[in-house]
């Protein structure tokens, strides 16, 4: 198998909601987007962000009516810090403030319009 690239794929309720978020306060472009249906991308992420809206009639039908939740988008930065300081500057709520965990992990979380979980993240261990 080749791997050519990696896209994680989470339905929501408010696809535009979503995509705006990461466009304004995480720097993703907006690849494509179409009735139910937002792509996501940053050069240095290594992978693609889908939205798609619940209930989309293109997704499988045991798919269909489930949300995005209880999973963790976690992105890994250089300046934990300044990135806090940013987000909070324009106004996105910190739900999860900054934490350092015994293993060496640092790291806080947001959440989208959609309740959906962003983590950033870096390494002290």
């Amino acid at each position: 198998m080749n791997i050519t690239a990696s896209a994680l794929s989470l339905n929501v309720e408010d696809v535009e909601a979503s995509a705006a978020f990461l466009v304004e306060h995480f720097g993703f472009t907006l690849d494509g987007a179409a009735d139910g249906y937002a792509g996501l991308s940053r050069p240095d992420a290594g992978m693609h962000l889908v939205y798609l809206r619940r209930g989309l009639a293109t997704l499988p039908a045991d798919q269909r009516d489930e949300l995005a939740r209880g999973q963790i988008v976690a992105f890994v930065v250089d300046d934990l810090e300044g990135e806090l300081a940013r987000l909070r500057a324009e106004g996105v709520e910190i739900t999860m403030p900054l934490t350092v965990e015994e293993w060496g992990e640092r790291a806080f979380q947001v959440r989208d319009p959609n309740g959906v979980v962003l983590q950033l993240v870096d390494w002290n261990g």
